[in-house]
């Protein structure tokens, strides 16, 4: 117990409750930028915590990660311009939402959701984390090989749309993360002589062009004003919660068990976590064909998802020192610098340490409440700005967002070429989600694949050798034969039909 008040006695500090204070602020302007990314975030705040104890240098990254993913909803929602690669999973919905004059109930439910998730999952990082973490160890290539083909399947079954469509932009996402020389071979890719493609389509510029250009191409093709949307009542964000809180328990615990489990995943995250999440409230859901018309139990549950991975990928990180996503790739370089060794031995040697991280945690979770209504509020007047003076704007924060992630003119140009592509897409009602999941899993896909066929000498059996890796398989091969069981079924079922009406006749 003493460790215990000991971790309180190094928390509870004005210097520290300042640095939250500041941190959180700090990840929710991040966050709320399109193109500015939770990674992104972190890195910004590695040269501060040079200056800091252990303790407040990782309560800063903590913080600002946690207000950064949920802050990537804000944009999303309100301009359909996911403002982080998890918040495109739900973005259809929460837009819609947004155009019913529901903006901030979408918004609400994200916030109080992700808070909800990011909970839970402290309290698991906190009791699981031994366990949790000996469960990622034994992931090899053979099993994120599935894990990465179910989220890719995950994308189509939930894209708005026919399936067909949504395959097509999967595709297209899968092409553009073949280019440059990223790959298991070391060989240049439809780089066509130009220099820049070497390291390949960058992902952010690619998601900038192909949610938020698109957006700016289609007010300017159309020359309409956005609809007019009536602003809810001051306390919206928070008036239907518990509501939906009722609704959808089952939503909201297993969307945090999810996030958390994918989040204790070496390299797999949030983004993951959120998309499959989203599937499976789809899948399981009694309103499925309210998805992507404006419906809040995907958020709820996707939502809920996000932060929960946040706190997982702490898991492997602080117990054996493997970190869960980038963002943990990070942490550990900073505790490294401050003389303290990730990994079992921490818990013995640094154990208020650790303590006193699981309180920043759950100090984030709950400061999130506060500071998302107070960003909720500022963000909401975007929607009374009349879109000749609003594209422009989003134009040049678009610009400059692909412009930052190398400093270079190239990645401009890569986010109007997406651009271009995203607008014509959506002309043909081809959904734009599956190609940004695409583009991010893409490269981990084909690494998996051929790292496990040199594994098994090119034996296709390998691939269900082992016990988490054939019931990864063999559930993502259940949801891709499900749909065409079902659909013989409905084409069996309507052949009898027509003979049973010509006999009535």
């Amino acid at each position: 117990m003493s460790v215990v008040a000991e971790a309180f006695a190094l928390v509870f500090q004005p210097y520290v409750l300042l640095v939250i204070l500041g941190s959180a602020c700090f990840g929710m302007f991040v966050g709320a930028i399109p193109g500015l990314t939770a990674t992104m975030a972190t890195a910004l705040l590695v040269p501060v915590t040079f200056f800091m104890d252990p303790v407040p240098a990782i309560a800063a990254i903590v913080t600002a990660t946690a207000m950064a993913i949920f802050a990537g909803d804000i944009p999303g929602a309100l301009l359909r311009m996911p403002g982080t690669p998890a918040s495109a999973a739900y973005v259809e919905d929460a837009y819609r939402m947004t155009r019913q004059g529901r903006s901030e109930e979408a918004l609400g439910a994200a916030l109080v959701f992700s808070s909800i998730g990011g909970i839970f999952g402290t309290i698991v990082l906190v009791t699981a984390s031994p366990a949790l973490a000996e469960i990622a160890l034994k992931f090899s290539s053979f099993e994120y090989f599935w894990l990465v083909v179910l989220g890719l399947s995950c994308a189509i079954f939930v894209s708005p749309g026919s399936v067909p469509r949504g395959l097509i932009s999967l595709l297209i996402g899968l092409f553009a993360a073949t280019v440059g020389i990223d790959n298991p071979a070391g060989e240049p890719r439809y780089t066509f002589g130009i220099v820049d493609l070497l390291a390949g389509v960058q992902f952010i510029p690619a998601m900038i062009g192909l949610f938020a250009v698109s957006e700016v191409l289609r007010s300017v093709v159309t020359r309409q004003e956005r609809p007019r949307i009536e602003r809810t009542g001051q306390s919206g964000i928070f008036r239907g919660q518990w509501i939906n809180l009722r609704r959808y328990p089952a939503q909201v615990v297993r969307g945090s068990m999810v996030g958390t489990a994918i989040g204790a995943l070496p390299g797999a995250g949030a983004d993951i976590a959120a998309w499959i999440s989203y599937a499976i409230s789809k899948r399981f859901s009694k309103d499925k064909d309210k998805f992507g018309t404006g419906h809040v139990e995907g958020l709820v549950e996707a939502g809920a998802s996000n932060n929960g991975a946040v706190s997982g990928a702490w898991i492997p990180a602080l117990v054996f020192g493997i970190p869960g996503d980038s963002i943990t790739a990070i942490v550990i370089g900073v505790l490294y610098v401050k003389g303290i060794n990730p990994g079992p031995t921490v818990f013995i040697t640094n154990p208020q340490m650790i303590y006193a991280v699981f309180i920043v945690f759950f100090l984030a979770n709950l400061i999130m409440l506060p500071l998302g209504w107070v960003a909720i509020k500022a963000a909401g007047t975007i929607l009374s700005i009349p879109t000749r003076v609003l594209m422009p704007i989003i134009l040049m924060f678009c610009i400059v967002g692909s412009f930052a992630i190398n400093n270079s003119i190239f990645g401009v140009i890569l986010m109007l070429i997406f651009g271009v592509i995203g607008f014509l897409m959506e002309e043909n009602d081809i959904p734009i989600a599956p190609a940004i999941l695409g583009l991010v899993l893409g490269p981990m896909l084909e690494q998996n694949f051929i790292t496990s066929m040199i594994k098994a000498d090119g034996s296709f059996l390998a691939f269900f050798e082992r016990p988490i890796a054939a019931g990864l398989g063999l559930f993502t091969i259940a949801i891709w034969c499900i749909p065409l069981i079902v659909l013989a079924a409905n084409r069996r079922g309507g052949q009898g039909t027509p003979g049973e009406n010509i006999a009535s006749g």
